[in-house]
């Protein structure tokens, strides 16, 4: 069957507050591989030096308000004209459906969303369901972040807001939450293994064992350090790559240098610098913790990236993580924080280049099976069609 023209497709409105920074990929590949139907990028804001979205249908809301300017009653009074210029701006699109994505969004997507009559998914993604209630109740997500819980389950409560959980462990953690399991489906983002495929095999690949992710306390860079600390004088050609920045750079920086760790911070890099790494590391290694307010890994996308360009992934046996490898065949999972752990599985992928070579080689079939952006995107049209008015 022929494939729809853009003027037949039905619209999506795809919102996110600001458009679009690095580490938010996954937004931009879910609207370029939509087949049948038509997204438009929404949100109040471009990311300077974001991802470049050339190609893309994109509105920008009205951004002429200060929510610190005057007393509250001007500032309700400026959000009222504000959402009104919106509604009136999008009406033009005649779209079917509201795409937000991250919980953290509801409580500017929904009365938009109601503005304009059409049903409302959103799209969970980790900290913003994994994070302890109390944590932001107690302000450490800012004043206005105070309300999100008890916004969020008020919203979940409408008749036409669904949400999509981008892991089992997300969808589980969601209904614990208080969001009604039937109000949930599982949609995994995926990877899309054309960008991702595999360089050469183990003996021509470079001598690295390569973590990329910002350098925040959840993705457990600290353990990773740890545990190649203690096994590099065993494999001296090899050295650890780190991707990525955060705040804790410095912290991670000094510790190498201390201990005498044979790592180099590559900094923040561009996802096509990211993809020339992945293609030619030997092993990848993302040891996800819990943070002490309840962050967690809901699905990291990289360890997919990893795996789609043929190399082994070791990670913690955490929340989503687990559903993007299968324990033995595609990598090894691992108890969070457990560096022993950590130590036996890259001693037995640095060690063994055909075991490295069948553990990258299941790698690639696992993630052409189940998680391969083209089929992964088709699911979420299935759940667009089902939500749609």
């Amino acid at each position: 069957m022929d494939e729809p023209s853009a003027k037949s497709k039905p619209k999506v409105l795809v919102l996110k507050s600001s458009l679009l920074p690095l580490s938010e990929t996954f937004i931009k590949e879910q609207c370029i591989n939509l087949s049948g139907w038509k997204p438009i990028l929404v949100g109040k804001d471009l990311v300077e030096n974001g991802l470049d979205l050339t190609g893309l249908d994109i509105r920008l809301l009205d951004n002429n308000y200060s929510w610190f300017s005057g007393k509250m009653r001007r500032i309700r009074l400026l959000m009222q004209w504000s959402l009104k210029s919106d509604v009136e701006l999008l009406k033009k699109e005649k779209a079917q459906l509201v795409h937000a994505h991250f919980g953290t969004e509801v409580e500017h997507a929904w009365p938009l969303a109601k503005a304009l009559s059409l049903p409302m998914l959103v799209t969970l993604h980790g900290f913003d369901i994994n994070i302890y209630r109390q944590w932001w109740e107690s302000g450490n997500g800012g004043y206005w972040m105070k309300r999100y819980p008890s916004c969020l389950l008020s919203i979940a409560k409408e008749r036409n807001v669904h949400f999509i959980a981008v892991s089992q462990a997300i969808k589980n953690r969601a209904v614990e939450y208080g969001i009604p399991a039937d109000k949930i489906d599982v949609s995994y983002i995926g990877v899309d293994t054309q960008t991702f495929f595999p360089g050469p095999k183990p003996l021509a690949r470079r001598r690295e064992v390569l973590y990329v992710g910002r350098l925040v306390e959840k993705k457990g860079c600290q353990y990773l350090l740890e545990a190649f600390l203690g096994i590099q004088d065993q494999f001296p050609e090899y050295d650890l790559i780190i991707i990525g920045s955060g705040p804790l750079e410095n912290e991670l920086k000094e510790y190498a240098d201390n201990n005498g760790v044979r790592a180099r911070f590559l900094g923040a890099q561009t996802s096509e610098q990211v993809r020339e790494r992945l293609g030619e590391a030997r092993v990848f290694c993302l040891p996800s913790i819990t943070s002490v307010n309840g962050d967690a890994e809901g699905l990291g996308i990289v360890i997919l990236e990893a795996q789609a360009s043929g190399v082994p992934v070791i990670t913690s046996a955490l929340g989503g993580s687990t559903e993007g490898i299968v324990n033995g065949v595609t990598g090894y999972a691992h108890k969070e924080k457990d560096v022993g752990a950590i130590q036996e599985a890259l001693a037995r992928l640095l060690i063994d280049d055909n075991l490295a070579n069948k553990f990258g080689q299941a790698a690639r079939r696992h993630i052409l099976d189940k998680m391969d952006i083209l089929k992964c995107t088709h699911k979420l049209e299935e759940i667009y069609f089902k939500n749609a008015c």
